[in-house]
C-alpha cells in the first residue's frame, strides 16, 4: 500500500488525496464526513465507515470538555 501524501501546510489535502489510515479507502470527493486525528504531530484521516465503527474508541480519547 502506498502511503498517503503529506497534507499541505495550513490545510487539508485536496479531494482524491485523502486516504483512510485504517482501511486504505480514498475520498471520491471532498472528505466532509471523514474524521481527522492528529497523533504524534501527524494527521491521520479515517473514512466515515471506519469512524462510525470505532466511534467509542475515538470518543474515549477526548477530554470530557469535548462531550
Amino acid at each position: 500500500m502506498t502511503p498517503a501524501p503529506a497534507p499541505r501546510e495550513g490545510g487539508d489535502p485536496p479531494a482524491g488525496e485523502v486516504v483512510c489510515h485504517r482501511c486504505g479507502a480514498t475520498a471520491d470527493g471532498p472528505a466532509t464526513a471523514w474524521t481527522c486525528s492528529v497523533e504524534n504531530g501527524r494527521r491521520h484521516y479515517f473514512c466515515d465507515r471506519c469512524a462510525r465503527d470505532n466511534l467509542r474508541s475515538i470518543e474515549s480519547r477526548l477530554d470530557s470538555a469535548w462531550w
